[in-house]
Parts: C-alpha cells; structure tokens; sequence
C-alpha cells in the first residue's frame, strides 16, 4: 500500500472556500481509493456544487438532519448519502461558516481497472465509472466511509493534485426538480467518461 506524503494531497484550505470553486478545481485531480493491500485511481472528469438551506437542490435544504449533518462541519470530510439504491460520493466544501458539498458525477479509470470490474462487472469501460452511482459501485463506496477526512494520507480516499490542460463545461445540475438559477454542474469537455454529454 501507498504511503502518500500529506504534501500530495489536497489540503483542508482547498475544500474551505466557494463550494462551486471547488466543484471547477477537483476536475482534472487524482481521485485515489485505497483498501488493505490495493488502491485504484481515476481523474474526476464531472462534479456538481451543491450548497446549503437556500439551495433546493442540497441534501440540507430542508434543515440539519441526523444522515446530513457532515455537510454543517468541517470541510475536506466525505458525505455519502444513498439515490435509488446508489450511494453518492460528495465532499465536503465550503467557506467557513457556510453549508456545501460537491458530488463527484463521473471519474476516468486510471489504476486498478481489474478490481473496479470485480466491483462492478461490465465489458465496456467507458460504462464503468461513467455516472455518480458507477463510480461508487466500482470504487466500493458505501455509508460505512461516511464523515472521513480526505486531507490526510491514511484515509480510504484521498485526492492528488495532478497536472493537466483541458477545457472546463458548465450546465446545471442533473436529474434536479429544482434548480438554482446558477450552472453548478462541472465537466471536462470532450472527456467520454463524462455522464451526460452536451447536445
């Protein structure tokens, strides 16, 4: 197993500002799953921001809640919360005081396809992790990582930084009743493993 030096990772500072900033900036970063004796790894290719009480869309429009009280604390910590059956890999961001969180929509594989197929068996890749609850299904994710940090290079999942040029696309969010009447929803343009491609 990887012991990663903290310098790699990203720090708590990155995820304590504008929820929707750092929904733009994990695109293109290493998204690293790590078990006993493997890890995997893709570049997260979409995100969507979701904020606090005022944002109709947010797991904590409604108020604090027992299952989403992570989104209240501190920053750089994982939410995950269950959709038709899936679990969604949110993190923690936000400015100090505020609410938010930013769902990783879509990854591409980097490391360990071998294991992401025995997660989630499919023959075409580009279907693996093409989607919030692919993802998820194919990194083994599930409540049980629910409130860990990300910042610190023991845990499960952790994120790197990662050098890279591409173009940045903007929609609102996906599958929403309702909406802000902002674009929070974030991908990298031209990337197959994005989930839903614009028209």
């Amino acid at each position: 197993m990887k012991d990663y030096e903290e310098q790699d990772l990203l720090s708590r500072e990155f995820y304590s500002r504008d929820t929707a900033l750092v929904g733009e900036e994990l695109l293109g970063k290493l998204l690293i799953r790590r078990f006993d004796e493997e890890e995997v790894s893709g570049l997260i290719v979409e995100t969507e921001a979701y904020y606090g009480e005022d944002d109709p869309a947010s797991r904590a429009y409604e108020g604090k809640k027992r299952y989403n009280e992570v989104m209240y604390g501190e920053s750089g910590h994982l939410f995950i919360y269950n959709v038709h059956q899936y679990w969604m890999l949110n993190f923690i961001a936000h400015e100090p005081g505020s609410i938010g969180g930013v769902l990783i929509r879509a990854i591409e594989p980097i490391l360990g396809l071998e294991i992401m197929k025995r997660n989630r068996p499919v023959s075409d890749i580009v279907n693996l992790t093409s989607g919030p609850g692919k993802l998820t299904l194919a990194l083994d994710v599930d409540k049980s990582l629910n409130g860990i940090p990300v910042t610190e290079k023991g845990s499960s999942i952790v994120v790197k930084g990662n050098e890279s040029q591409f173009e940045i696309g903007r929609s609102h969010r996906i599958g929403v009743t309702r909406d802000l009447d902002r674009k929070l929803r974030f991908y990298i343009k031209g990337n197959k493993f994005v989930s839903v491609k614009p028209r």
